[in-house]
């Protein structure tokens, strides 16, 4: 079956990476390691220890990580208590939730001082270092000399820093072989720059603005501001590394190939909705109107999300969007199938994965109320990477420009200072509509390049929630997501903004 078609943006962030047509036969930039695009399997040897130990205390998407190692043919072990963390043999440390006294746990007990085998990923690598300047200053374990600060974005540079970078090595070591000149994921706001004073530790450097440190290693402690669990099979390369130093790949890289910056982004971004049995199927129709125009009226179904889903990541797609487009009607929590196809999907996609829909404050049935926050954590638990919000970041806007007022307990606000300005992202479906004079409507307007059916010569692009008009433009809710600062591009106004205009992707 035909797999529906991505979607892409012209200019900024939804571009294809630069593909090189006499080798595509056998090679895919994101995952050029691989002949044919063959399975990464590797399974545990009786010969060394095949249990990783994992510091997860339950927030953020740790999941992925836990599922990269097992892909690779480890078993995980979380840690219950401190001796969980003295037995370790090789203990992964992904950084996200309340880490301070799991870096309590390492600094008293020595693990990382006695040179055993440590990875740290994101801000696993950043509590190595003396202090941070995120929600602080925050003092760090000190290991490492230098202070963790915000990328500057005075001079109109994006924070966070988010997407797929290449790295420089600075220090030949073997765990980064299959990382040099080939692209892996970033996504964080805060970084720590080299000097002479930790130069010995420093093992890559990134640039974004200015260096940044990537990778640090000093024996075998190991840490990354990269995100291997999600670089494709270029990380997965990576942790199999670390986890068997010993490990051997066959490899084919393309000839005359060599990332060097910051590359543009696919996203496959699929449409799932339930069908007439209650099957979830990725869909696609015209406007709202998804079903065949035949006599049983069937949704139409163009196959199974998580199928599809590693498809696409199998063909190159950089990140996965799945947005459940009735989700607005049901109680998402309720919504176990949706809860399920990020579980499997993030089995097997080690890429990026957004969920949209329904992500809202909540009252069910019994009374009971859900917080759009709560509803947040169970997609990040179950596997997404970022939520999407679209209905609620209309309704936002409509309610701010009425008052004025930010409260603070807006969706969009709540969950990224729980999980970060690049968990959430904005997706807004806009209904352009022509005008005569900009004096016509009080909203924002654009002169448009070919005039409207009566030769309007400007437009406005109305918001709408549901198939329904809301009395919000598309350019206040823009300013609106910059004043709340919780987006994830902000020389674009700090916001991850999908807007679709009669079929088209634009960013």
């Amino acid at each position: 079956m035909e797999a529906p078609s991505l979607s892409f943006a012209s200019s900024s962030r939804l571009l294809l990476r630069s593909r090189l047509s006499h080798c595509y036969a056998f090679w895919n930039p994101r995952k050029p390691y691989f002949e044919a695009r063959k399975p990464l399997s590797v399974c545990a040897h009786a010969s060394r220890a095949s249990t990783v130990t994992l510091l997860d205390y339950g927030a953020g998407n740790v999941r992925s990580v836990r599922n990269a190692i097992k892909y690779l043919g480890f078993d995980v072990k979380d840690v219950q208590n401190p001796e969980d963390i003295i037995n370790a043999n090789h203990l992964v440390f992904p950084g996200v939730g309340a880490f301070a006294a799991a870096m309590d746990v390492l600094t008293s007990n020595g693990y990382i001082e006695q040179d055993r085998p440590f990875l740290g990923i994101c801000l696993g690598l950043q509590l190595l270092f003396e202090s941070s300047e995120e929600n602080g200053p925050v003092v760090g374990l000190g290991l490492i000399p230098g202070v963790v600060g915000r990328f500057e974005s005075s001079n109109g540079l994006r924070v966070p820093h988010i997407g797929w970078n290449t790295v420089q090595i600075t220090k030949q070591e073997g765990i980064l072989d299959d990382i040099e000149d080939q692209h892996v994921y970033f996504v964080h706001s805060y970084r720590a720059v080299p000097s002479d004073a930790n130069k010995d530790w420093v093992s890559s450097t990134c640039n974004y603005g200015d260096n940044f440190i990537s990778s640090i290693s000093m024996g075998n402690v190991h840490a990354v501001q990269f995100h291997p669990e999600k670089s494709g099979d270029v990380g997965l390369a990576f942790l199999r590394k670390f986890l068997d130093p010993s490990t051997t790949l066959n490899i084919k890289k393309c000839a005359n190939f060599k990332a060097s910056r910051l590359a543009k982004r696919v996203i496959a971004c699929l449409d799932v909705r339930a069908n007439d049995r209650g099957d979830l199927v990725v869909t696609k129709g015209d406007q709202y109107d998804v079903r065949e125009r035949t006599d049983g009226h069937e949704v139409i179904n163009l196959g199974k999300p998580v199928d599809l889903a590693a498809q696409y990541y199998s063909d190159g797609a950089d990140e996965v969007s799945f947005l459940n487009i009735t989700g607005f009607r049901d109680f998402p929590l309720g919504d176990l199938p949706m809860l399920q196809v990020l579980r499997y999907t993030s089995e097997n996609v080690f890429v990026p994965l957004t969920v949209g829909g329904g992500i809202r404050d909540f009252t069910d049935g019994n009374g009971r109320y859900y917080s759009s926050l709560e509803v947040a954590s169970e997609y990040f638990r179950s596997g997404a990477d970022k939520v999407s919000i679209g209905s609620d970041a209309v309704y936002i806007a409509e309610a701010y420009l009425k008052t004025r007022v930010k409260t603070g307990k807006s969706s969009i606000e709540q969950i990224s200072r729980v999980y970060g300005n690049q968990a959430v992202v904005v997706s807004i479906d806009p209904r352009r509509v022509y005008l005569k004079s900009p004096d016509d409507i009080e909203f924002k307007t654009i002169k448009v390049m070919t005039p409207g059916p009566y030769g309007e010569r400007y437009a406005w692009y109305q918001c709408t929630v549901s198939r329904v008009d809301v009395k919000a433009g598309l350019l206040e809710l823009m300013s609106l997501q910059k004043l709340l600062k919780s987006l994830e591009l902000e020389k674009y106004y700090s916001i991850a903004l999908t807007v679709t205009v009669k079929g088209m992707v634009l960013i």
